[in-house]
């Protein structure tokens, strides 16, 4: 079994780390590349997502608050330049989806789950910086979304936009003319949790707490404590697959939500819920100890590829739901989660961790960075555990 300690924990932070910071900064255009190969090489003309750059910014913030590192906080600096110089729409607000690698706008569309993970890095960044501009540009984007993509008659949010925050039909994400999704409710209440602990704002307390209701409501099967990924306006679910990944990640996120919101009577209610849900998830499991991608009920085809980043959130959905309830199952499902992670998911050869293992082990060896494949899962969750374990 692989060490299961602090020092373990904070190393792979470490090595994590110090891949992005060998192989993610574009010397030439500034910022980070879009994409690099599984040799290490950048694609110098790919390019570029918010979903990537706002996840770094928000990674490289977090190693700088850990860390108290200054290579941490000139990587942050290099994200939030990016970030800002490139990607927030001077006319419409918001920001956009990507732009090319010369720094010019691409897909312009307003992707909710984008600008939520712009405002994620944004607030982090804020919390390291204390720089006002940064916490200005989050409070924006949170005015923003609320005016547009807030549903004041149904609840929740609609997923997105054309440029000028007029409707598409170009979902980007569901590929489905489906009006909310479980996977931006998700991430959003995660960018307005993260927003709060900066900018205690009473209409960002409400709507946060609003939006948990929502996703707990809405969004969690009540019969099978899994989510459902896809809605019409009105919350009418319009699928059955289940998403054994986000249901673990979800597990704790929202818990964390109930925390920083400091409401004892939805701190109670999400920890019943969370304990569900990880309970739920468990069915995913596979016996080497990975979760599997996802199971459609009504086929009955189990997608059993096993991904990074489900891997990083299984990590620590099992031991918050251990915490949560002090039964040694959801440690031990921890446990074979991180040695599974060191035995197979980390390329002890090229750096980093491989994005996708099949299920007999062998990994798929592609992008170690793109739109997808991002620091912000592996270095979260050994942060995440890094801490946890430590007071335990």
């Amino acid at each position: 079994m692989a060490e299961f300690t602090p020092e373990a924990f904070k190393k792979e932070l470490v090595a994590i780390l110090d891949y992005w910071e060998k192989y993610g900064p574009d010397p030439e255009k500034g910022g980070f590349y879009g994409r690099v190969n599984y040799e290490n090489q950048p694609i110098k003309d790919s390019d570029r997502s918010v979903v990537l750059t706002g996840r770094i910014l928000w990674t490289f913030s977090l190693a700088h608050r850990l860390f108290k590192e200054a290579k941490y906080l000139t990587l942050a600096d290099r994200a939030y330049q990016q970030l800002v110089k490139n990607f927030f729409d001077p006319e419409h607000g918001g920001v956009y989806w990507s732009v090319k690698a010369d720094g010019s706008p691409l897909e312009t569309k307003k992707q909710i789950y984008g600008n939520a993970f712009a405002m994620y890095g944004l607030s982090e960044y804020y919390r390291i910086t204390h720089h006002k501009p940064a916490l200005e540009k989050a409070i924006d984007l949170f005015n923003v979304i609320e005016k547009h993509a807030f549903d004041s008659v149904n609840g929740g949010y609609r997923e997105a936009f054309s440029r000028d925050w007029s409707a598409t039909d170009d979902y980007i994400l569901s590929k489905s003319p489906w009006i909310k999704s479980m996977n931006t409710h998700l991430h959003l209440v995660e960018a307005y949790t993260n927003l709060y602990s900066v900018w205690p704002d009473k209409k960002l307390k409400k709507q946060t707490a609003d939006m948990l209701d929502a996703i707990i409501t809405h969004i969690v099967n009540p019969e099978t404590d899994s989510m459902q990924l896809f809605f019409d306006e009105k919350w009418k679910a319009k699928d059955n697959i289940i998403s054994y990944g986000h249901d673990i990640e979800a597990s704790w996120l929202l818990f964390e939500t109930a925390e920083i919101l400091h409401d004892e009577k939805l701190i109670e209610k999400m920890k019943q819920k969370s304990i569900r849900m990880a309970t739920a998830a468990s069915k995913g499991l596979s016996a080497d100890g990975a979760l599997n991608y996802e199971f459609d009920p009504e086929t009955k085809h189990l997608q059993t590829d096993r991904s990074w980043w489900v891997a990083a959130e299984q990590l620590v959905g099992f031991y918050n739901a251990y915490q949560l309830t002090k039964e040694d199952q959801f440690k031990v499902k921890a446990e074979k989660s991180w040695d599974y992670i060191i035995n197979e998911f980390v390329d002890n050869d090229k750096g980093e961790w491989y994005g996708t293992v099949k299920e007999d082990g062998t990994p798929v060896k592609g992008d170690k960075i793109n739109f997808w494949k991002c620091p912000y899962h592996n270095a979260r969750a050994c942060a995440e555990m890094w801490r946890r374990v430590s007071k335990a």
